[in-house]
């Protein structure tokens, strides 16, 4: 199932929550190994359309 994920920041955004998810896991992985497998592949799919993106166009290529 796909989303549309809106954010202010765009991709920054994006990268930072795949960051918070990353660390969050790393924090829960002797407490809770379940919800830091999950947390970890979310993180992961965003990565992977985070990195299907094209890439950003400069200001002088409009």
């Amino acid at each position: 199932m796909a989303a549309l994920l809106k954010l202010p920041g765009g991709t920054r955004d994006a990268s930072e929550l795949v960051e918070a998810l990353l660390v969050s896991a790393q924090a829960r992985e002797t407490t809770a190994p379940e919800l830091a497998a999950r947390w970890r592949h979310l993180a992961d799919s965003i990565g992977d359309g985070l990195d299907a993106l094209p890439p950003p166009r400069q200001e002088h290529d409009q």
